[in-house]
C-alpha cells in the first residue's frame, strides 16, 4: 500500500499485472433504503483521503468519518511533487493548512463542497501507528488540525489515536477466521496491510461515530458477502469490475445504517483477493448493529499500478488543468456518490 510507489509509477509506467477476474454475470448493487440519518466513512491511506474528500463535498450526507493513515483534505492540492513531499513524506515541508483553507473558500464559491454547517457536525475519527514509513504520522496530526477549524465542538467530536510501534496498514484482533497469512506484522506491515496488532481498529472507529455497539458474536459471519457490478457506476474508468457489499440479516427490507470502506493502495481485490473485504473486522460488528457494508474496489492502471483512489488527481489530470478530484465533480467522487443513492433507494423500486 506504498502510496509513493503508485504516485511515480505513473511516470516509470512499472505497472502490476491484478488477477483475472471472475467471468460470472455479476449482480448489480441492490436497493436496500439505507437510513438517510445513519451513513458513515471509513477509509485508509488513499482510501482515507478519498473518504475526507467524499466527506466534505457532501457532509449533509454523512454522520462520521474515520481516517486511517492520511493527511489532510485536498493536501496534494492536484500537484504531484506536493503527493510526493507532503502528503506522504513531508521532506517539503508540512501541508499548508492555511492554503488548504483557502482552497476550500474557492470551491464553497463555485458550489463544489457542501455546507460547512453540515461539515461542523460530522463525529470525526483519526488513527495513525506510530511507526508509518509510508505516510508520515505528522500527516495524521495535520488532519486532526484541519479538523479542529471545522467542527463545532472538537473536544465532543473528534478523536486521535497514535498507536506506538504499528506501521503502515489497518490493524486487526486476531481472529481464528482470519488465516495466518492474510495477517502481516504490526510493525513492519506489508503483504495484505491488515496489522496483527491485537488491535480491533474497526471496532474502535464505528464505536466513536456510532456510539455503543452490541459486540461481535463468537462466530463471524461468513454468508452475507456478495459482489456486484460497479460497470453501471464507472465502467472502466478506475474502478474493478466488481465490488463487495455485506448485508446483515433482515437488511434486506431497509432501515440499516451503512458504512462506506475504502481500502488503501495494494489492498483491492485485485492484489489481495477478499483478505481486506472479509477480515478488516467491520463485517463482524456490523452483523450485530444492522449496518451494511460497501466495499468499492479501486483498479489498477499504467497510472495507477496498485489500485489506488484518486486523491491527488491522477483520473482528472490527463484532461483537466486544475484537477476536481476533490470536489462533487471528481469522477470517483460522484461514483462513488451514485453508489450510494442506489443503496438509499428503497427496496420496492
Amino acid at each position: 500500500m506504498n502510496l509513493l510507489a503508485s504516485v511515480a509509477a505513473g511516470l516509470v509506467l512499472t505497472g502490476l499485472a491484478a488477477p483475472l477476474a471472475a467471468t460470472e454475470r455479476l449482480p448489480e448493487l441492490p436497493r436496500l433504503g439505507i437510513a438517510a440519518d445513519d451513513v458513515s466513512l471509513v477509509g485508509i491511506s488513499s482510501g482515507g483521503y478519498m473518504a475526507t474528500q467524499l466527506a466534505v463535498a457532501w457532509p449533509e450526507r454523512f454522520a462520521g468519518l474515520a481516517v486511517l493513515a492520511a493527511g489532510p483534505w485536498s493536501c496534494a492540492q492536484g500537484a504531484l511533487s506536493l503527493a510526493l513531499g507532503q502528503c506522504m513524506t513531508t521532506r517539503l515541508g508540512a501541508p499548508e493548512l492555511d492554503e488548504l483553507a483557502n482552497r476550500h473558500r474557492g470551491y464553497l464559491e463555485g458550489g463544489l463542497v457542501g455546507d460547512p454547517q453540515a461539515l461542523a457536525r460530522l463525529r470525526v475519527f483519526i488513527w495513525h501507528g506510530t511507526e508509518d514509513d509510508t505516510v508520515s504520522p505528522a500527516l495524521g496530526r495535520a488532519l486532526a488540525e484541519q479538523m479542529q477549524g471545522w467542527l463545532e465542538s472538537p473536544e465532543e467530536q473528534l478523536r486521535l489515536i497514535e498507536s506506538e510501534d504499528v506501521g503502515h496498514g489497518w490493524p486487526v484482533a486476531a481472529r481464528e477466521e482470519a488465516p495466518v497469512d492474510v495477517l502481516a506484522g504490526c510493525r513492519a506491515g506489508g503483504g495484505t496491510h491488515l496489522l496483527a496488532c491485537g488491535l480491533d481498529i474497526a471496532g474502535e472507529a464505528l464505536g466513536w461515530l456510532h456510539g455503543a455497539l452490541d459486540p461481535p458474536a463468537e462466530t463471524a459471519p461468513r454468508d452475507h458477502l456478495t459482489r456486484f457490478t460497479q460497470a453501471p457506476f464507472l465502467d472502466g474508468k478506475g474502478f474493478d469490475e466488481a465490488g463487495y457489499l455485506f448485508v446483515p440479516e433482515g437488511c434486506e427490507a431497509g432501515g440499516c445504517g451503512l458504512t462506506v470502506a475504502l481500502h488503501g493502495c495494494a489492498m483491492g481485490a485485485g492484489q489481495i483477493d477478499d483478505a481486506f473485504v472479509r477480515h478488516s473486522g467491520l463485517n463482524e460488528w456490523a452483523a450485530t448493529n444492522r449496518r451494511v457494508i460497501l466495499y468499492p474496489q479501486a483498479d489498477t492502471s499504467l497510472a495507477n499500478p496498485q489500485g489506488c483512489w484518486d486523491w491527488w488527481g491522477f483520473a482528472e489530470s490527463t484532461w483537466q488543468l486544475n484537477p476536481l478530484h476533490d470536489t462533487r465533480e471528481g469522477t470517483q467522487t460522484r461514483a462513488l456518490m451514485g453508489m450510494i443513492d442506489r443503496l438509499a433507494q428503497s427496496p420496492e423500486a
